[in-house]
């Protein structure tokens, strides 16, 4: 008779295994599961010697999974995410109606905000939570859905494209209607408003410049780190910001800020809705899915 009823290693050790693969770092797992990563190291290393494997190849700047470390890692990543839906529907059993979506504070405020009250007027009966975090989204139990700006290859989520926006220099009418017309260079050495964000996908002014082949200096200007504050300077006269055209678009239709042609570039990367596959989400969270991706079309 098996000493444990599924003959499995402690969970412990398992969970220790599971967060140290997905960050591939036993500093980032400790993090996450508010240990040492001393305590992550032992927990793995038990559970090494109890499957008699490696799991892991210590290397000198992290770690990378062995192929039964791969194996052991998309088990459990599957098994995990099973539970964690499973404990999540029993917690939702009597909320059933409620959807949980993230995004950045710009685009809840610029876009997903104002859509969500329109998806509201369409099905009242339905409840969508926003969650909004300026530093990149990772899978938890409790978020249906959330929006990111770039593919993520590593991530094992449904990515269901949303749009690619338009980036181009944004003021406010007076310093739109002075600056309209002139080269990159003049336009680089205006007051640029630049945005130090957490997540480093974002598009700054020195990719923009060089993507329209302009490699010279480039102002200091002012710096901040929030994307709604740096449009509120914009409109308030206080500089050029990057613009993306269409999230910006229902400020730009009253009139406060205004694209300085014609120096206009696809953004480097498109917006996804990331979440489960949609056999997985619940009914409330592939109608709000659907709904979303159903606006945009039109």
């Amino acid at each position: 008779m098996s000493r444990r009823h599924y003959d499995l290693p402690p969970l412990t050790t398992l969970s220790a295994f599971e967060a140290a693969a997905r960050h591939l770092s036993f500093k980032n797992a400790a993090e996450e599961l508010s240990v040492t990563p001393g305590a992550v190291s032992h927990q793995i290393k038990a559970l090494e010697h109890e499957l008699n494997t490696p799991l892991f190849r210590r290397k000198h700047r992290g770690v990378e999974l062995t192929d039964e470390g791969e194996t052991l890692f998309d088990t459990l990543a599957t098994s995990f995410s099973r539970i964690s839906q499973n404990l999540q529907s029993i917690r939702d059993s009597q909320s059933a109606d409620t959807v949980r979506i993230g995004s950045t504070s710009a685009v809840a405020a610029l876009w997903l905000s104002p859509a969500v009250v329109r998806f509201w007027r369409a099905f009242p009966e339905i409840n969508v939570n926003q969650i909004v975090q300026d530093r990149p989204f990772r899978p938890a139990p409790e978020m249906d859905l959330f929006i990111r700006y770039g593919r993520d290859r590593e991530s094992r989520l449904d990515q269901t494209e949303l749009y690619r926006d338009d980036l181009g220099p944004v003021a406010n009418p007076e310093v739109a209607q002075a600056l309209e017309g002139r080269s990159l260079a003049e336009l680089a050495q205006q007051r640029l408003i630049h945005l130090d964000a957490e997540d480093n996908r974002w598009t700054t002014w020195s990719d923009w410049f060089l993507q329209q082949g302009y490699d010279g200096p480039i102002a200091q200007g002012v710096r901040v780190n929030n994307y709604s504050v740096a449009i509120q300077v914009a409109q308030d006269g206080g500089g050029l910001a990057l613009g993306w055209q269409k999230l910006l678009q229902p400020v730009m239709n009253t009139g406060q800020l205004c694209a300085i042609g014609p120096h206009i570039l696809p953004a480097p990367h498109k917006f996804y809705l990331v979440g489960r596959d949609d056999a997985d989400l619940s009914p409330t969270a592939r109608q709000l899915k659907d709904w979303l991706l159903n606006e945009l079309a039109l």
